[in-house]
This record gives structure tokens, C-alpha cells and sequence, in this order.
């Protein structure tokens, strides 16, 4: 199981119309506002809204998604009581809830619009909001059984549409440029070069680098946001890492090539023919990539194992 946090909207009108009204949508469960009609759950959920005035984000929304295989183990039954114990232990409590299933894609997944405004007007807490959701989300997928997510390098690029579509591309950008560069700033620049922006978060009023963002158009993202190896120690570590093999792969090479040469070098000097009229030294020859001619197959024929054998001192064996 998955859980994603879409970046909401501030009115509960658009994101309850959007989740309610695409096509074959079914509303599982609602806890606090009712159904009937539309203009009704998005009066309920406003009139709580009033309680906290001084909230301007009090809209909730998360997409929960399990893997195609776990299709035939879930009901909507299932879902809405899994969906549950997840806004439980994401400290979602004591607010209106409204839980929709979509058929949109081949996955089972379901939207949960929630009010930031508690039923005692308290305000319920976004902080390392994302951090909690992948730890609930593998907890709750260990403990049903469910299949583990696949890692990015295996998602379908050509399904994922909007801000997903968007966090997908970020990573392959910059998973690729960050293999190629020697630091930080060098990254920057090839990402400037592809459209994407790349911001350093300092410790309050120091130099210290304290986080990383990355930005697309209108769109800006924390690096563990887009993806968890893309903060900024991990991404820093993975780039001195690269630089470090790099260079150690790079010694070894000449190292060899020292030591093959030193070696050719200190023998009388040794032509070889090949393959043409101008002549190659040895140590020209033995840094070209092999080349070994293919050994004829000889097919055994009975003669020849008899001469073999006779050559050997073995006896001829005896059919009975």
C-alpha cells in the first residue's frame, strides 16, 4: 500500500467535486457530513471550518493505492477499514471524514477528504506529514500482507498524469545528472540546463546546509519529498560516492596500464604481425580487446576413438 498526499486546494467545494465526480466514483464511507447531495457534504464540511477561522488550510486529502496483485484480497470493506486504522495511527481523529473509491486505473485506490478543523475546533497537525505516511503505509502493508510497492526504475511513466507525472520526471533528471557530476553546484548547473531549479535550505543564520529543493515551472518539491534518496546528505553522499569510485576505477586503469608497460618495456622490443601490412608492438596488441579465433569442432568418429584408445594401452571394449 501507498499513501500519497496531493498538494490540496483551498476550498473543499473543488476537491469534493473532483473526488465525487469523476467517473464511477463510490462513496465508501462518511463520518460527520452527509451524502445526499453534494451542495450538502460541502456545507457540512465549511460550516466546521468556521470553528477555526485563523486555519487557511483546512482541506485534508490523501490517496491510498495497493498493488494490482492484492486486487482479489480487497473489498470495499476491506479498504475503508484499512483507510481507517491508517488516519488512526496518521493521528486523524475526531473529524469529518469522507472516504470515494475511484475505477479509474487497474490499482485499488481511494481518496480520503478530511477536515483540518477537529469536531472541537483544534487544529489537526500537517507537520512531517510525509514522513509519517511512508512509515504508516509500510507498516499497514506488512501486517495485512500486501505487496510492497515497486521501486521507481519500475513504474510506468506513460500511466502517471499531474503532480505524480511531474515528481517522476524530477527524479529521473536528476537521478541521472547527479551520476555524472563532481559536486553540488556542478549538478545545479546541468539541472538549470534541463528547466529544473535546485534550492539549498541554511540553518537559521549560518552557511550550513540544511536541506534541498528541487523546482519545475510553478512546482517545487524537498528533494525527500520527490523521493527519500534525494535529500540533501543522501544525495551529497551519493555524489562523493560516485566521485570516489570514479576515481578509484580510474587509478586501476592506469595502474594496469603502468605496470603492462613496464613489463613489455623491459624485454627486447617485439613486433607482431596483424591482420594488415603495418606491424603492431606487443603492448600495442595486448590493450586491444581480446580476440580468440573459434576452435573447429572435430566430430569423434568410431575410427579415431579406436586409434585413441590403441595409442593409450586401453582394451577395446566388449558389446554383450
Amino acid at each position: 500500500m501507498i499513501g500519497k498526499i496531493p498538494k490540496p486546494g483551498k476550498s473543499f467545494g473543488g476537491c469534493i467535486e473532483y473526488n465525487v465526480l469523476k467517473k464511477d466514483a463510490a462513496i465508501l464511507f462518511a463520518d460527520g457530513v452527509r451524502i445526499e447531495k453534494i451542495a450538502q457534504t460541502i456545507a457540512d464540511f465549511n460550516m466546521q471550518r468556521k470553528m477555526n477561522p485563523g486555519l487557511g488550510q483546512a482541506v485534508g486529502h490523501i490517496a491510498l493505492s495497493w498493488s494490482p496483485e492484492d486486487k482479489d484480497k480487497l473489498d470495499d470493506e476491506n479498504m475503508v477499514s484499512i483507510a481507517q486504522e491508517y488516519l488512526q495511527k496518521m493521528k486523524i481523529m475526531n473529524t469529518q471524514v469522507l472516504i470515494v473509491s475511484h475505477k479509474d486505473r487497474a490499482h485499488p485506490h481511494l481518496h480520503i477528504v478530511y477536515n483540518r478543523v477537529n469536531n472541537e475546533g483544534k487544529t489537526i497537525s500537517d507537520r512531517f506529514q510525509h514522513l509519517k505516511n511512508i512509515k504508516v503505509s509500510k507498516e499497514l502493508t506488512l501486517k495485512y500482507g500486501m505487496h510492497m510497492g515497486q521501486g521507481k526504475e519500475k513504474v510506468d511513466r506513460q500511466q502517471l498524469k499531474g503532480i505524480d507525472k511531474l515528481k517522476y520526471e524530477l527524479h529521473d533528471a536528476i537521478n541521472t545528472a547527479s551520476k555524472k557530476v563532481n559536486n553540488m553546484g556542478e549538478l545545479k548547473q546541468v539541472l538549470a540546463k534541463q528547466g529544473i531549479g535546485m534550492q539549498f535550505k541554511y540553518r537559521s543564520g549560518t552557511l550550513e546546509i540544511q536541506g534541498i529543493s528541487f523546482s519545475k515551472g510553478d512546482y517545487k518539491f524537498k528533494g525527500s519529498e520527490i523521493d527519500r534518496s534525494l535529500s540533501y546528505s543522501k544525495l551529497s553522499q551519493a555524489i562523493e560516492q560516485n566521485v570516489m569510485q570514479n576515481e578509484s576505477e580510474r587509478v586501476r586503469h592506469q595502474q594496469f596500464v603502468s605496470e603492462l608497460k613496464a613489463a613489455v618495456q623491459s624485454q627486447a622490443p617485439v613486433f607482431v604481425p596483424h591482420q594488415g601490412a603495418e606491424s603492431k608492438s606487443l603492448f600495442e596488441v595486448l590493450l586491444e580487446p581480446d580476440h580468440i579465433e573459434p576452435i573447429p569442432y572435430i566430430h569423434d568418429t568410431d575410427d579415431s576413438k579406436k586409434k585413441r584408445r590403441k595409442k593409450l594401452g586401453e582394451s577395446p571394449k566388449i558389446s554383450r
